[in-house]
């Protein structure tokens, strides 16, 4: 097996170039390989402005500047696609909906999904591009069959393999992930750059959602779907409190509940569930939070799809553990069963497969079982 980016032919690859280090890198990588690279940055916002800025995002104008200088030095041809409308349907009015319904969506799965391997590829393929380019660390190892796996990062520390488990493999086939097996640290990454003479060498990372322009996840959702005034009950229904909007919380919250009666047991307590209908948050101690199994929704296999149930190892987060499970495809669902309990497992979240380092397909999570069922 091999890895995409080692491949002799040379290909006509698009490089997706954030303004970051990671995509300049990865950019600068593809044309030392020999490849016929175009760099382009994602205009992402009708008003760039309106996202992070101080290099904290992938949406600015200092970004979208900071790639075209990066593009200069690699010596590639640059350009800038607007993709503003379709970004604010498919990711940040997703974003929202989600919460509006009580659930936990990751925005960068969806970006990802609908975006950066969706609209953005399906335009290369249309321009006759061979491959899309990203700074994402993970691995495409092509089979002697031809057929291809996403495999985790060679740095388990770097990996990003969890956000890009939405990729089909029609998507795969097109995908080129060059920091993937570089085994080493971010300052190793950030010294390259500086080698290649990129200005960006020494830039932030981005962090939180690059549209929310403040951090304040709470503040963004409030403005678009207005304060709407609920009770905070304990799991027999007994009225603790009150909130402000039922979507400002996630299941296994415990800061910012605001609870002026302590527990019985005088032990924290954590968000269990959110109900959007009664606009009725539910709180409770730490042990209800164990789920021991979930049904998964809209499954997206990264080759072939499981035909019956199997051993794998699940990430729920993308900066989580990972954790073993039993997994089975069922009319069009994922049910999952979980080795030992785990906590803080919300609906809208992605469920990622692993078997070894291999991605084998992700899922949105519908629904949980716990150990013991909180009841609102």
């Amino acid at each position: 097996m091999t890895d995409t980016p080692q491949r002799t032919r040379p290909l006509r690859v698009l490089a997706a170039m954030s303004g970051g280090v990671d995509s300049a890198v990865a950019a600068a990588r593809a044309a030392e390989a020999g490849h016929d690279v175009t760099g382009v940055h994602l205009a992402l916002s009708a008003n760039p402005q309106s996202f992070r800025t101080g290099a904290r995002g992938c949406c600015t104008i200092e970004d979208s500047r900071d790639a075209r200088r990066a593009a200069d030095v690699i010596g590639i041809p640059f350009y800038v696609w607007d993709l503003a409308d379709r970004f604010r349907e498919d990711v940040v009015e997703d974003f929202v909906a989600e919460y509006e319904a009580g659930r936990t969506p990751n925005p960068c799965l969806r970006c990802n999904e609908k975006i950066k391997f969706a609209a953005l590829l399906d335009k290369a393929l249309a321009l006759g591009f061979d491959a899309v380019c990203t700074g994402h660390y993970a691995k495409v190892i092509v089979n002697e069959d031809g057929s291809r796996e996403l495999h985790r990062a060679s740095d388990m520390a770097k990996d990003q393999s969890y956000v890009l488990g939405v990729l089909d493999d029609k998507q795969l086939a097109h995908a080129m992930f060059p920091l993937g097996d570089t085994v080493t640290t971010k300052d190793e990454i950030r010294a390259e750059a500086e080698r290649r003479g990129l200005a960006v060498a020494k830039k932030p990372d981005s962090h939180d959602i690059c549209f929310i322009a403040d951090g304040d996840t709470q503040g963004f959702l409030a403005k678009r779907l207005g304060k709407a005034e609920g009770d905070i009950v304990d799991e027999s229904g007994a009225k603790l409190g009150t909130h402000e909007g039922a979507y400002g919380f996630t299941i296994g919250q415990r800061k910012g509940l605001r609870i002026g009666t302590p527990a019985a047991d005088g032990k924290p307590r954590y968000v269990l569930d959110i109900s959007p209908v009664s606009n009725t948050v539910t709180v409770g101690p730490a042990a209800a939070l164990d789920v021991t199994a979930l049904t998964a929704i809209k499954p997206r296999w990264c080759g072939a799809a499981p035909t019956g149930p199997g051993t794998y190892t699940a990430q729920l987060r993308a900066h989580g553990g990972e954790t073993e499970v039993t997994a089975e495809p069922v009319d069009g669902e994922l049910r999952v069963t979980f080795t030992e309990p785990v906590r803080g497992v919300a609906p809208g979240q992605a469920i990622v497969l692993y078997d070894g380092t291999r991605v084998v397909g992700s899922a949105t999570i519908a629904s949980t079982t716990r150990a013991a069922a909180a009841t609102a």
